[in-house]
């Protein structure tokens, strides 16, 4: 194990350039960003594989090597306890007067695939995950959040839950400063959403279980009524919910979003959306 140090970088199969006579050796590329080398570089090398890279025509890793054997899937399991635990760990050590029910508000808006996204992105992980083209072409989001909970767990397994700890603590750090009071929970601001406009209350639905049974998936659909509904997929029904959850409304703010500039351009009411009603404004007076 070793750790990245810009001032005085480790002589370690990171190193830039090898000796005189010797054969170029592999730059550490994302081992330099996240701070942290692996000992065990196959551990990481599975943590950034896609099921996808899995398939018979990419059975060849760089320059030949034989890759990984298995995609990120059970890492991102137990990264997903690790992370948990870490920011658990944090919100309880900082917000010391604040009940159970809001941290576990902050948990859940630490831990949702937005913000695994946004760290992901920061340390630019989508250009060294390993994924087929066709893959590739289909990332999302979704992947990157999976991945870096992926990436939590090889730095766990190869490095011990210190070193893990001090990765969550270094790259969340930011976003518990940046918080303010308690967010609601992705069920509850569904919930108040379609009762804002008199609606029935949102209904959950397991519509799938996969993975081994040490390592089970559940894919849960939220819907509200007159809508599409959204699916979502994590490690236990409550999380899945909450992603759904989550995922739905993203997707109905677009669908008002676009309904507005329609009613917009057509000279109605945006606002009378917003209240959920569909009057319509002729000659400059509601009807």
């Amino acid at each position: 194990m070793a750790v990245c140090d810009p001032l005085q970088p480790p002589v370690s199969r990171c190193q830039l350039t090898a000796s005189p006579g010797e054969a170029p050796l592999p730059d550490c590329g994302l081992e330099k960003t996240i701070g942290y080398i692996f000992a065990q570089p196959a551990i990481l090398e599975e943590a950034l594989t896609h099921p996808s890279a899995l398939a018979p025509e990419h059975a060849r890793g760089r320059r030949g090597r034989k890759p990984s054997q298995r995609g990120y899937e059970r890492l991102e399991f137990l990264g997903d306890r690790v992370l948990g635990l870490v920011i658990a760990d944090l919100l309880w050590r900082r917000f010391e007067n604040e009940p159970e029910g809001h941290l576990t508000r902050r948990l859940t808006h630490l831990v949702r695939r937005q913000a695994l996204a946004r760290i992901a992105s920061s340390i630019g992980l989508e250009a060294h995950l390993r994924i087929s083209p066709a893959g590739k072409a289909a990332a999302n989001p979704g992947i990157l959040a999976d991945v870096c909970e992926a990436l939590i767990a090889a730095i766990y397994l190869d490095g011990g839950f210190a070193t893990a700890s001090d990765f969550v603590r270094r790259f969340w750090q930011p976003l518990i400063d940046e918080m303010g009071g308690p967010p609601r929970d992705p069920k509850t601001a569904l919930q108040e959403w379609a009762q804002a406009r008199a609606l029935a209350l949102p209904t959950y639905e397991l519509v799938a279980t996969s993975g081994p049974d040490h390592a089970l998936r559940f894919t849960v659909e939220a819907k509200v009524a007159g809508h599409d509904g959204a699916k979502a997929t994590a490690s236990s029904k409550r999380s899945a919910e909450a992603r759904a959850a989550e995922l739905l409304l993203e997707n109905l703010g677009a669908e008002r979003a676009a309904v507005d500039r329609s009613l917009s351009a057509d000279g109605t009411t945006s606002g009378c959306i917003a209240a959920g009603c569909s009057r319509k404004r002729r000659g400059g007076h509601d009807r």
